[in-house]
């Protein structure tokens, strides 16, 4: 065992150390780190140096990767979301996706003399634009929540949808006879519906019932593996019956994005998923041939710079025909202009189904990766042509209704009044609460609450703290002034309020970024003393004084306090209050 173990463990060290230079260097450049997965396998792989073997065994492992991310695609989409994005996701999104997959494939049959099969398994992929590349740019740019940005997250959206079609397509188109499930035409198709009824009736009945019983419990660690365990088992379900693994995964997310514990599945399956997506994009590397490559180098270049423009010129037709300015459909069209991260899991795909050589899998590799390289560069290469005359950005038409102006963490009698205030203002809350008894009793009186443990920056993210104005603490634990550093340094832009125990939570929290620290009983405490004051029979001015004094000497106390770093650094004050008090008697 060790014999093997030692040859693994040092491909493992040279595949991280290849991947962290590669894409710490490709960030930095604004290229986007699924080209540095790609640049460093290439590297690792037999056509460079030859220092890691077993691409394709690899690639295999790394496919969970794949599932792994249309489960989190599939958490992505509730039912309810995808009826407010219907128009422009259903509308734009699928007519983007047909028509350029359709025209780039009667491009290959024009110029690369392929199969009618071989085409549209090359071409319709290449219809597809890269989410891990676009989004960090309109992220980086602040863009993502103008018009531009909506209408491209929600290309991007029917495009991730839009996979699980295009993997049946090419299973369909199959001429391995390994891959024949001995099914077809209808019967297929109602194997398929009668699988996805299965997923949604097990996710209801014991899916559901089991997250909201280790939920209670408190123990991460077997939520994440709940969390594996659901999408595994789904894929495996989907794989047994000839179908899909991707499919199985894609239904599972769909099943639990409804759900509370939506948020806390994203950040438990963030780190596996972004892995193995990376070791997927390594392995893929590995296994482009090089020497096909350098066989036609005129090809490679010629047939990028076509796919940027057939993509770029059908794109901002689209655009104009959706009443965009030119300006803004050209952008679109150049943000949206490359291939895809699916193109080479379609490609894997479309190999295994014998559908197109090896070679030709390295050829168009090489193709997609080269239009990726080329967005940013095209971004800032047009950017005066793109900017509107006078220099004016684009600014939110709306407000987009899953774009949280609070998070709230703590849905407890504290929680709830503050929630409750925000709500009736008009702002879109995203609230999160460990309690799953509490949980369950919101959804009684019709309030929606997610699970999970909000001291936790992923799953804050993931709640939409990085778009958020506010992030409020209302939970019974009083957070540490290490934690409200934190919080601020990954969310700068929003505003942190913390509900307080009492002086001492202020004490504590003086040097860190928190706006205010509100003292949960303190308030309901001072108006109870005015409404007995009221009641003895003291005048409005009286209990107006009273109210004003009081406040001032707890202020001033507050401050010595504070300074003091010391609850017992006001002493001396309280003495004195009292001293003057019993003179006054």
């Amino acid at each position: 065992m060790e014999e093997h173990a030692g040859p693994m463990l040092g491909d493992i060290l040279l595949m991280l150390g290849f991947a962290l230079v590669a894409v710490l260097a490709f960030r930095r450049a604004g290229l986007g780190a699924t080209l540095g997965y790609l640049v460093a396998g290439a590297l690792l792989g037999p056509h460079m140096l030859g220092l890691v073997g077993n691409a394709e065994q690899m690639a295999g492992i790394a496919e969970l990767g794949i599932v792994m991310l249309l489960f989190v695609v599939g958490l992505e989409l509730s039912p309810a979301r995808l009826w407010r994005m219907k128009s422009a996701i259903f509308g734009m999104g699928l007519a983007q996706v047909a028509a350029c997959g359709l025209a780039v494939t009667a491009t290959i049959l024009a110029l690369a003399g392929y199969t009618f099969e071989a085409a549209l398994a090359i071409g319709l992929p290449l219809g597809l634009s890269s989410t891990a590349q676009v989004l960090p740019l309109l992220q980086s740019a602040g863009r993502l929540r103008t018009p531009l940005g909506e209408r491209a997250f929600a290309i991007l959206l029917f495009q991730d949808l839009s996979i699980i079609p295009l993997i049946t397509i090419i299973s369909a188109m199959s001429r391995n006879p390994a891959q024949e499930t001995g099914h077809s035409g209808w019967l297929l198709g109602l194997i398929t519906l009668g699988a996805i009824a299965g997923l949604i009736i097990a996710g209801r009945l014991l899916i559901r019932p089991l997250f909201r019983l280790i939920g209670g419990l408190g123990e991460r660690e077997l939520f994440i593996v709940a969390a594996l365990f659901t999408v595994i088992a789904s894929a495996v379900v989907m794989q047994s019956l000839g179908l899909s693994a991707a499919l199985g995964a894609f239904i599972a997310g769909v099943m639990l994005a409804d759900t509370p514990y939506r948020h806390e599945l994203e950040a438990d399956i963030e780190p596996f998923r972004s892995i193995l997506l990376g070791l997927f994009f390594l392995a893929v590397g590995m296994m482009l041939d090089l020497n096909a490559v350098a066989q036609n180098p005129f090809f490679v270049i010629g047939f990028a710079v076509l796919l940027i423009l057939v993509k770029t010129a059908i794109i901002m037709g689209l655009g104009l025909l959706m009443k965009m300015r030119w300006r803004a459909a050209l952008a679109l069209g150049l943000l949206l202009s490359q291939g895809g991260e699916f193109a080479f899991v379609l490609y894997a795909q479309a190999r295994s189904a014998l559908l197109i050589a090896p070679e030709s899998v390295s050829i168009f590799g090489a193709v997609v990766t080269l239009s990726m390289a080329a967005t940013p560069f095209l971004m800032m290469a047009t950017r005066r042509i793109r900017q509107e005359p006078g220099g004016t950005e684009e600014t939110r038409e709306e407000p987009v209704d899953e774009s949280a102006s609070a998070v709230i963490i703590g849905y407890g009698r504290f929680g709830q009044s503050v929630a409750n205030t925000l709500q009736v203002a008009g702002l879109a809350l995203t609230i999160v609460e460990r309690k799953t008894a509490q949980i369950d009793l919101a959804e009684d009186f019709g309030s929606k609450v997610y699970f999970g443990d909000g001291r936790r920056l992923d799953l804050l993210r993931q709640a939409g703290a990085g778009d958020a104005q506010l992030i409020m603490f209302c939970t019974d634990e009083v957070p540490d002034t290490q934690l409200i550093t934190s919080v601020h340094d990954a969310f700068p832009q929003a505003t942190i309020y913390v509900r307080g125990f009492d002086r001492r939570s202020i004490i504590d929290l003086a040097n860190s970024p928190v706006e205010y620290v509100m003292r949960e009983v303190s308030e309901s405490a001072l108006r109870m003393a005015l409404m007995a004051l009221e009641n003895v029979g003291l005048s409005e001015e009286e209990i107006e004084r009273a109210e004003a004094t009081y406040r001032e000497n707890d202020h001033r106390r507050m401050e010595l306090q504070i300074k003091g770093g010391d609850i017992y650094a006001a002493q001396e004050m309280t003495r004195e209050q009292q001293d003057a008090l019993r003179g006054e008697n």
